[in-house]
């Protein structure tokens, strides 16, 4: 055979391996995210665990520790049982992330039942950068709630000399006692540069009490807030920001479940000032940083970059509820707990010297987009499906209407259309209202309590602007500015992928629709 023969043989056999390998790397593409309907290849794999959502590795998770910004890393704990599910305690477990969306594992930082006081639950670490508790400056030093020995809520110190990696506990003894009262935990700590103390908030039911500290071992009363009919308030909040007009605000924060009063089972949240000693609202009644079923225990904190720290905080919380809190299929896949994706949040001002938080997409998500699909315009009056599908993306579409009843769209939807997850407005012209509506698709909540969420929405508006985000099992949808959002958990079928577009009782035009399919962040 002559040298050109060979050459051009082996140039043959070079192309077609080069044709197999686009062929299987398109194929690979197809598989995931976002694709178009006349070609739409399902993810085949059964996991359904989130794609850019920190999951815990095995076994359960539930409150998130307020992470705290060290050396270009935030350093995250969250309660931790290895031994789920057949109980036995929870643990504080570590991780580390430059992105907040990107995760390490680090294991775990603080184990149970290292002495007789038991189990760790929620509380919050700080920096000794001034050394004040004796440890070393520098230290990373956490109050945590323990049962103790007699079996109450009460506050140990643990301390670490290693960057948070492994902490120690100081003594047997607590720091605080209990003063009498069933509820007496989840304690949150700042540093406060105008009398160069410590402040603690701290869970005590209905009230959340405030303290001070020159050394966080030795603390005082100063002070309590108190809120009825939201339940027993859990993880308490306490920080400054500076809002869109300049004005300096503090903002008190919990966990609570409004439920009995047709509120959220969220985060509650007031605006206010705080003099060091003593909270004082502007309003009674609080605001809720999220409308949905499954946003709890959340925690804020600062931006370590930013320069102005007070413009903008980050936040995020359990996707889970108690109501359901075992319930959930990733249960096949040995593991159970989620966390929100982090938000960033600003307080904005409205007339009337009112404030509120709002949130959106922490913009390290926009790393992970791979691509988008564009519609300009598309009027509706019924039901239209989009020509593409998808599991894992994020979704924005402006919609206007003049008169109607139900506008929204329909995701993770069925070829048969009667499974389906349901953002939209209810027109009421009196009380309309937005919703995320999971009763056509796979839920934890076995009882059928919690399928429709609700958010109040202004009746003189015609248009609304969303952005969703869907992951394999969870939907966040953020709804004009991002005053409201709604979370939850989602169970669809892995082959139900569609999604629609649709209106009742008038005609609608979406616009601006982009539809960017997210790669996966492998925590």
């Amino acid at each position: 055979m002559s040298n050109d023969k060979k050459r051009y043989k082996m140039l043959g056999f070079l192309f077609i391996c080069i044709l197999i390998v686009i062929t299987f790397l398109v194929f690979m593409n197809m598989k995931e995210g976002i694709s178009h309907q006349n070609n739409t290849k399902v993810n085949e794999t059964k996991s359904i665990r989130a794609h850019y959502h920190f999951t815990v590795p095995d076994k359960w998770k539930n409150d998130p520790q307020r992470p705290i910004y060290f050396n270009g890393n935030y350093h995250y704990y969250y309660l931790y049982n290895r031994d789920y599910p057949r109980g036995n305690g929870t643990e504080w477990r570590h991780a580390t992330s430059k992105d907040l969306v990107h995760w390490q594992d680090e294991g775990v930082a603080i184990p149970k039942y290292t002495n007789k006081n038991g189990d760790p639950w929620s509380g919050s670490v700080v920096i000794d950068v001034e050394n004040t508790a004796g440890f070393g400056k520098g230290a990373f030093i956490a109050i945590v709630t323990q049962p103790g020995e007699k079996g109450i809520q009460e506050q140990f110190l643990w301390y670490s000399n290693d960057n948070g990696q492994t902490f120690a506990p100081f003594g047997d003894e607590p720091v605080m006692q209990n003063p009498g009262t069933p509820d007496f935990r989840d304690p949150k700590i700042i540093w406060d540069d105008r009398d160069h103390t410590w402040k603690m908030v701290m869970a005590e039911g209905s009230k959340i009490g405030f303290y001070e500290s020159n050394n966080l071992k030795d603390w005082q009363y100063t002070s309590s807030f108190t809120s009825e009919g939201i339940g027993t308030l859990e993880c308490p909040d306490l920080y400054q920001m500076r809002a869109d007009d300049g004005a300096l605000k503090w903002v008190l924060g919990v966990s609570a479940n409004g439920s009995s009063t047709n509120q959220p089972n969220t985060y509650a949240y007031w605006i206010g000032d705080f003099d060091g000693k003593e909270f004082i609202a502007e309003q009674e009644e609080p605001q809720w940083l999220d409308y949905g079923f499954d946003w709890y225990g959340g925690v804020t904190f600062e931006d370590g970059i930013e320069k102005d720290k007070l413009k903008r905080r980050y936040a995020f919380a359990w996707m889970n509820n108690w109501a359901y809190a075992h319930n959930t299929p990733t249960l096949q896949e040995d593991f159970n707990g989620m966390d929100s994706i982090v938000r960033q949040i600003e307080l904005k001002h409205e007339g009337q010297n009112q404030y509120y938080l709002a949130s959106q997409p922490i913009e390290a998500l926009k790393n992970f987009a791979t691509y988008t699909e564009s519609f300009k315009n598309i009027k509706v009056n019924g039901s239209k499906p989009l020509p593409l599908q998808g599991d894992v993306y994020q979704l924005e579409a402006d919609i206007a209407w003049k008169k109607l009843k139900n506008v929204g769209l329909r995701l993770r939807e069925s070829a048969d259309k009667k499974k389906h997850v349901d953002v939209g407005v209810f027109y009421e012209p009196e009380q309309p209202y937005v919703y995320v509506n999971r009763s056509n698709t796979g839920t934890p909540d076995e009882n059928h309590q919690f399928l429709e969420s609700k958010s109040p929405f202004n009746a003189n508006k015609q248009q609304v602007h969303l952005k969703i985000l869907v992951d394999t099992s969870s939907i966040e949808v953020f709804i004009d500015d991002g005053k409201t959002v709604h979370s939850q958990v989602i169970f669809p079928e892995p082959e139900n992928q569609g999604i629609s577009l649709f209106t009742e009782g008038g005609e609608a035009v979406f616009t601006n629709i982009k539809v960017t399919n997210m790669k996966s962040s492998a925590n």
